[in-house]
């Protein structure tokens, strides 16, 4: 009986390609673009007729008081849920609906949706509207073949993935959403590639870094005390102790890239002395020793290392700077942190969807945990639910790229896995 139900689930699937190109086309025509959220309002009620026609209910959820939430932009999100014939659990479906800044080089049109062979392009193609598409013609596979499920079937999509999540799954998680007594296995479809399983992600320590000094005349540096040679300080320091004692720590997580399974340190920006002009200013710069440089430091750390002392290593490096250097005056601020998190690979979400990717594509997956942290952060560390993946269609690599694409084909093999995996747990 279940091989009979699997091959009528990959049919129904199969039959539904051109309705899956249809719906990411039309996904990715809704530009959703974060900062500063557009059109939000406008993915969630598309998807609410989609879903609430596919016998769903629905329920739009504005994340009032979130971070970034305004009048002007809303932070919207949409949680449709198909209840099934006799109680069960639940499987959820969640994927982020903001899309990043479009920025240049592009070659089709970013919001066109086109379609050129295999491949649709456009910004949000591959992360991760591609992968929402296929978990909703999983679904409505899905409820074709077997009416009589248990449990229940829920899709989401959310908001401000690309800048924290907060004003999306966070705010969800902190009202209940994903607690485990009302779901029990959660999906997201971010681009990992149809052959692999995400386990989790890294951990993220951003921060701050201020030196400070004295203002003078330019012409008179000696009378001032130039922040911005503090810094460089700073800087060199990094280059001669803390990259070389990150580059010596290592996890035993399946990171990828190679490069990652070590911990990490970007200077994401730098700022010194007097603010930038706008565009259309033609004078000069006054003449001025900067008394203030900041720079934003994003670290990525293993699930081998503790927060505590992350932050320590750099506390003890600025202290080694101000032993050294007169006069050095210093802070360090937070901005955003986030603990490593990793499913057990003998999770119940974990080897079902295994099993239905060795059934469709006739391999046994991989197992990667991703670089940098996604929506699985709020569901576990504020939802306390343990049982959930990173799992769809796309190749991470063309996330945030110039001509993003995502392959029909791939959107086809994972919703027959999602589909699959949805009769594996609901429908035995």
């Amino acid at each position: 009986m279940r091989d009979e139900t699997d091959t009528g689930l990959v049919a129904a699937v199969e039959a539904r390609r051109a309705a899956l190109v249809v719906l990411t086309q039309d996904l990715i025509r809704i530009p959703t673009l974060n900062p500063p959220g557009r059109n939000y309002r406008e993915i969630c009620e598309y998807l609410d007729g989609r879903l609430a026609g596919a016998g769903f209910s629905v329920e739009m959820i504005r994340a009032k008081g979130a971070p970034a939430d305004s009048d002007r932009f809303p932070r919207w999100n949409i949680v449709a849920r198909r209840e099934g014939g006799r109680p069960g659990q639940t499987v959820h479906f969640n994927s982020h609906h903001d899309v990043v800044e479009v920025g240049s080089d592009w070659t089709r049109d970013p919001f066109g949706g086109e379609l050129d062979g295999d491949r649709i392009y456009g910004r949000g193609a591959c992360d991760m509207k591609g992968g929402l598409a296929a978990s909703v013609i999983a679904a409505e596979a899905f409820l074709s073949v077997c009416p009589e499920f248990a449990g229940a079937v829920e899709i989401s999509a959310t908001a401000d993935e690309e800048s924290g999540g907060y004003g999306g799954v966070a705010y969800l998680a902190e009202r209940g959403w994903f607690d485990p007594a009302r779901v029990q296995h959660v999906i997201i479809p971010e681009p990992l590639n149809k052959d692999r399983i995400c386990l989790g992600h890294r951990g993220v320590w951003w921060a701050e870094i201020e030196t400070r000094g004295r203002i003078a005349h330019g012409s008179m540096p000696f009378l001032g005390d130039s922040a911005i040679r503090h810094m460089s300080a700073v800087l060199a320091e990094m280059e001669a102790t803390l990259f070389p004692l990150l580059a010596s720590k290592r996890t035993a997580m399946p990171v990828v890239p190679e490069g990652a399974k070590n911990s990490t340190l970007n200077i994401n920006s730098i700022h010194g002395g007097e603010a930038e002009q706008a565009q259309d200013y033609t004078g000069l710069p006054a003449p001025c020793v900067p008394d203030r440089c900041r720079i934003v430091i994003d670290r990525r750390f293993l699930i081998e290392e503790d927060l505590s002392e992350v932050k320590a290593e750099v506390s003890a490096m600025m202290e080694r700077i101000r032993a050294e250097r007169p006069n050095f005056s210093y802070e360090v601020r937070d901005l955003f942190e986030v603990q490593p998190t990793m499913t057990d690979a003998d999770a119940p979400i974990v080897t079902t969807v295994a099993s239905a990717i060795e059934k469709v594509l006739a391999r046994r997956p991989d197992y990667v945990v991703s670089p940098g942290t996604y929506d699985q952060k709020h569901i576990d560390r504020i939802g306390r639910l343990g049982n959930c993946i990173a799992y769809g269609p796309g190749i991470l690599d063309l996330a945030h790229q110039p001509d993003e694409w995502i392959g029909v084909q791939d959107m086809i093999d994972s919703a027959k896995v999602m589909a699959l995996t949805l009769a594996e747990l609901l429908a035995s």
